[in-house]
């Protein structure tokens, strides 16, 4: 028997009105939430037209093989980085003026995985092996208004199609269980000369797997309390669960205990690595996750919280790091000091929905700007009082010099090696204290190493 995938009514009355515009085909995403025995849909969003291919889309001989993947899967990296913990990219849908045929199944097989391996490159993250892998591709022709829905197994990539059920629900994500957390992050990354010819951002995610497998091994308490994983998230639910008009969402407070020491058997010794600069990120994030209301378990919640703050973290980092090259500036002189206003989260309610979607935020971005990015990416309105900033701003110091520099890690075998000579000092917080922070470099310069811990 294959999967159910229950779908929140707006989403068919969106995809029913979606109009094609003269072109033989739309595409787009499916966005909800997996569980061991069910799926759940809350939103589906087509893929933004390209300019470029608009005549090309208009031809009465166009094809469905004409789908642009690289467009399409680059679509649901952006939306990706909008979804809150809990949340995921389902898989796709195609609107299309014929009945499915094997070209249709062979282009939807092709853009399911696709668009999975282009989102799980992004992740610091890695899914469980009890975790459900299908992902569905549903197909509509719209003169007969026939739906055919079928998932693949993403982890194996011969995995061969197989039948699933479609059913919509009113109000179906109206009493979803929200989860807060709060996180302090203080991160050091050094770059290693070694991996010169990564990019910062490939560097970046390197660095930020320790510190990605202490959030995955802290201790979480919810409301205060350690819950058992196996229990329920909302303690004393009814066994009987129809619909959901007499069902209320609940909120939680969640509280993140890393551990930071090593085990009393582990001996580490820190030595000095060569480098050619170092990030530190530092700074306090909002964390928000999203779980169904149907009987959800602590370990639901538990793990949607971690996911969450992990992708927020990474996301801001990569979206810094492409504003930084859009808008790269003329060199600067040596041990000169640049300071960013980093993208703090803002969130959006989805209407007739206890969810919220997320984007980021630059100082200089308009609310307008903001309002407009999410029509292009989610093709769902919003006002901009609906907008929500959840954080302080942040910002970033960028320092670059000549000094004499190396950065400390710990490590086993490492032997010290010479110093480098280039210093690049990346700092994510709400307070920089550029006289401490210069006071610094200039002690750096003249005992020419300088010691990082975690």
């Amino acid at each position: 028997m294959g999967r159910t995938y229950i779908v929140e009514e707006t989403v068919g009355q969106y995809l029913s009105n979606l109009n094609l515009h003269g072109k033989s085909f739309v595409s787009g995403l499916l966005i909800g939430q997996c569980s061991s025995q069910k799926d759940y849909v809350i939103l589906a969003t087509r893929t933004p037209p390209k300019e470029e291919k608009n005549e090309n889309l208009r031809h009465p001989k166009d094809k469905l093989d004409n789908l642009d993947e690289e467009w399409a899967t680059e679509h649901a990296t952006q939306v990706s980085r909008m979804l809150p913990g809990g949340l995921l990219v389902l898989g796709v849908f195609i609107i299309t003026t014929l009945e499915m045929g094997n070209d249709f199944q062979n282009t939807l097989r092709r853009l399911v995985f696709a668009v999975e391996k282009s989102m799980n490159k992004k992740r610091l993250w890695n899914f469980t092996e009890e975790e459900v892998s299908d992902r569905v591709a549903l197909h509509l022709c719209s003169s007969t208004k026939k739906i055919s829905c079928r998932t693949y197994d993403i982890h194996d990539p011969k995995s061969s199609a197989k039948p699933a059920d479609w059913k919509y629900q009113n109000g179906l994500s109206s009493s979803w269980h929200s989860l807060e957390c709060t996180v302090h992050v203080n991160i050091h990354i050094p770059l290693s000369t070694t991996s010169v010819s990564y990019t910062l951002e490939k560097n970046t995610k390197n660095g930020l797997a320790r510190w990605a497998k202490q959030i995955e091994d802290g201790v979480y308490l919810i409301n205060g309390q350690v819950k058992a994983e196996d229990c329920d998230l909302v303690e004393g639910q009814k066994k009987s669960f129809r619909g959901n008009a007499q069902a209320i969402g609940h909120s939680f407070d969640v509280r993140v205990l890393t551990q930071l020491l090593l085990p009393s058997d582990h001996r580490s010794t820190a030595t000095v690595q060569v480098c050619s600069g170092s990030i530190n990120l530092k700074g306090m994030v909002q964390s928000r996750a999203y779980v169904h209301g149907h009987k959800p378990k602590v370990k639901d919640a538990v793990q949607a919280v971690k996911r969450d703050i992990l992708n927020t973290v990474a996301d801001r980092c990569e979206i810094l790091f492409e504003d930084l090259l859009l808008n790269e500036t003329p060199e600067k002189k040596d041990s000169e000091k640049e300071f960013h206003i980093l993208p703090h989260r803002v969130f959006v309610p989805i209407l007739g929905s206890a969810v919220r979607l997320c984007d980021y935020k630059f100082d200089d971005e308009s609310a307008e700007e903001i309002r407009d990015h999410f029509i292009e990416m989610l093709d769902h309105r919003i006002q901009i009082e609906d907008l929500e900033i959840a954080e302080e701003i942040n910002t970033a110091c960028i320092t670059s010099s000549m000094n004499t520099e190396a950065s400390l890690d710990s490590t086993d075998d490492e032997q010290p090696k010479e110093p480098i000579k280039t210093a690049i000092v990346l700092k994510i917080q709400q307070n920089i204290d550029v006289v401490a922070a210069f006071a610094v470099a200039i002690f750096a310069a003249v005992i020419s190493f300088q010691y990082f811990s975690d």
